[in-house]
């Protein structure tokens, strides 16, 4: 498709075609769903289990008029992709873009974890990323965008992090690769690094709750970042506004990460 067709799929920060936003409903994923529904674009929310953040997002959808649909499917399972890329065709408007956000992973020290994590994590956080995408190629028009979300944990050695912090080092290496095989038809990659953020992701990690505190107190702005900055950016990533970036990592961390106290 010619390069005039971005134009017709996403003008300035406004959004239109489908956007599939993966592990959608709950924490940043939600509010990236949230964002990209009110600034004009269609949205399928993918989720596993939590039924309750689901109907929640659903709720609010109702409620604002945003075009929100729901699509429950187990990202790596091959039935679980083919759901995903039914949905997409359903609709019958182009695929301005993914946004994969979700993940899982094991929070232990090296010596605890097993390959079973390892596959599991990976399994998630990127095979499904990589298969998806594939799948979806077809579907992607020119303009249309992909944005991983990755973490610092991707570059640095976090404690209890290393098998999730792996994933995104992966995730990273395998987004700047499409970026550059896409690219000729008009399909950026980004990817979208966000500091330390207050949401439940914190439960799952030993001592979560105290490094919450302390990430927070070596801030320079005194606070987190929070979900709705790093869906603003998501935004921003997937807009004509953006158009010159490709196979870059944002970071959204109010400034923790050059901060020479942090």
């Amino acid at each position: 498709m010619a390069e005039s067709s971005t134009e017709s799929l996403v003008t300035g920060f406004f959004l239109s075609g489908v956007f599939l936003i993966t592990g959608g409903t709950r924490g940043i994923g939600c509010a990236i769903s949230v964002e990209f529904a009110r600034a004009g674009a269609h949205v399928i929310a993918n989720y596993l289990r939590n039924e309750k953040t689901a109907g929640e997002l659903k709720a609010l959808a109702e409620a604002e008029n945003l075009n929100v649909d729901l699509c429950r499917a187990d990202l790596t399972t091959p039935d679980g992709l083919q759901k995903i890329v039914a949905a997409v065709k359903q609709t019958g408007s182009p695929l301005g873009g993914l946004v994969h956000c979700a993940a899982i992973g094991a929070h232990r020290p090296i010596i605890e974890l097993t390959a079973r994590h390892l596959d599991w994590t990976m399994a998630l956080n990127v095979s499904s990323f990589f298969e998806l995408a594939k799948l979806l190629l077809p579907s992607f028009v020119s303009g249309s965008s992909l944005v991983v979300l990755s973490s610092p944990g991707a570059a640095r050695a976090i404690p209890d992090y290393a098998i999730v912090g792996a994933s995104k080092g992966a995730l990273e290496s395998l987004a700047r690769h499409l970026a550059i095989e896409w690219a000729p038809r008009g399909i950026r990659t980004n990817i979208l690094a966000p500091g330390a953020i207050a949401t439940d992701a914190w439960k799952a990690i030993p001592g979560g709750e105290a490094k919450v505190a302390e990430a927070t107190k070596r801030s320079p702005r005194g606070r987190l970042v929070t979900t709705e900055e790093v869906a603003r950016t998501a935004r921003f990533l997937c807009s004509s506004e953006a158009s010159g970036i490709n196979g870059h990592t944002l970071v959204v961390d109010g400034g923790a990460g050059i901060a020479a106290w942090c």
